[in-house]
């Protein structure tokens, strides 16, 4: 009796014994899987980084042509950047009387830790979707989305040009990221609305110098850099407009690591074609088509921006308020049937829903307009 009993239980401790090493190794090939899931999403920043480069008018990322083969509908999307104006992902407020408007609703507090760290978050479904490209910016842009008095202080300079530690610690999580996804993004410098709160020509050049200087310091090859976003507004003081604003782009232009230089360039406002020097000088056109909803104005914005550049060269609009993206006719179509890159801008209304400007923005792909957009994207560029 006593021989059967230990028999019986050595029988049971070998079945439970089996039983914990295959749910261990179960356990092990599930934790393997999800470890590289995290590992796809998470990867190092590569010890070097994309390349963003220009030929003819394609963009190439790595030496290949970006959306590399793609047509769709008889154009070709080979060497296109599609893209998003999403230029609040380092916004803060530094006036203690408006920073209060942007306060998250959960927490009743704005938080630009917070702002940052969701904007990585969302990045990788971008990607998926075929986004390669998004606009961000030192100084942001109206956090009410459309503004004339701005009251607000956002911006990556101090009054003489002097890099904010915390801004370029949140741009470089962003940069960080985009390596990663290989993604290529914009970094705008100026913005019409808090241009002015440097002192004068001189501060605005150092801005310009150390921004580059701190790019090109990190070895930040898959960026490109626009000197200031619509820079035919009259907010802006005479060195950051036509025919002066040409100065900067040479500014960025002459910095250098050994040969390598960022590629750089300037929008204008919407409908706007850029003019003759501007054009001459930059490496791409950057145009926003904002104003009246009519697919054939960007047709001709295009054409007469083709027209005044007088050189192939590749064209990017990033900036755009028009959708419609269930419609056969619409901005963005336009764009990508004339072989022009297209950017999707939708401001919102500062209730963590809508739009990618307006904060407290919520950055991933959650409402049906944003959907639509990412949908649109994924088919056009076959992602």
């Amino acid at each position: 009796m006593e021989l059967l009993s230990r028999l019986w239980l050595e029988k049971i401790t070998t079945l439970m014994l089996r039983r914990t090493l295959l749910g261990a190794f179960a356990g092990g090939i599930v934790n393997a899987q999800s470890s590289k899931r995290e590992d796809h999403s998470l990867k190092p920043v590569p010890e070097v980084k994309p390349v963003i480069s220009i030929h003819g008018e394609d963009f190439w990322i790595n030496g290949q042509p970006t959306y590399k083969g793609r047509t769709w509908e008889g154009h070709r999307i080979e060497g296109l950047l599609m893209n998003i104006r999403a230029v609040q992902g380092i916004f803060d407020d530094l006036n203690p009387e408006t920073r209060s408007r942007w306060a998250y609703p959960d927490t009743h507090a704005w938080d630009p830790e917070r702002n940052t760290r969701e904007f990585v978050a969302a990045m990788p479904d971008w990607r998926r979707n075929g986004v390669l490209s998004f606009t961000v910016n030192l100084q942001g842009g109206s956090p009410e989305g459309y503004s004339r008095a701005q009251p607000w202080e956002n911006s990556a300079f101090e009054t003489d040009g002097a890099l904010r530690p915390a801004y370029m610690a949140r741009l470089a999580k962003i940069l960080d990221r985009a390596a990663q996804l290989g993604m290529a993004p914009i970094v705008g410098l100026f913005y019409f609305g808090q241009a002015k709160r440097l002192k004068d020509d001189a501060a605005l050049r150092n801005a310009v110098s150390n921004a580059v200087k701190w790019l090109l310091d990190r070895d930040d090859r898959h960026v490109m850099v626009e000197i200031a976003n619509e820079c035919d507004s009259n907010g802006y003081p005479t060195i950051l407009r036509p025919p002066r604003i040409s100065e900067l782009i040479e500014l960025v232009k002459s910095q250098k690591r050994g040969t390598r230089r960022l590629l750089v360039g300037t929008s204008f406002g919407g409908g706007v074609v850029p003019t003759p020097e501007v054009a001459a000088d930059s490496d791409f056109l950057l145009v926003h088509g904002n104003g009246a909803d009519n697919p054939q104005r960007i047709t001709k914005l295009i054409t007469d921006s083709r027209r005044i550049a007088g050189r192939t060269m590749p064209i990017v609009v990033n900036e755009d308020d028009h959708f419609r993206f269930d419609e056969p006719s619409n901005h963005m179509l336009a764009a990508v049937s004339g072989h022009v890159s297209w950017g999707y801008f939708h401001p919102g209304a500062s209730d963590y829903n809508s739009g990618y400007q307006c904060p407290p923005v919520r950055w991933d792909i959650n409402t049906d307009r944003k959907k639509a957009f990412f949908a649109k994207v994924k088919e056009v560029t076959g992602s």
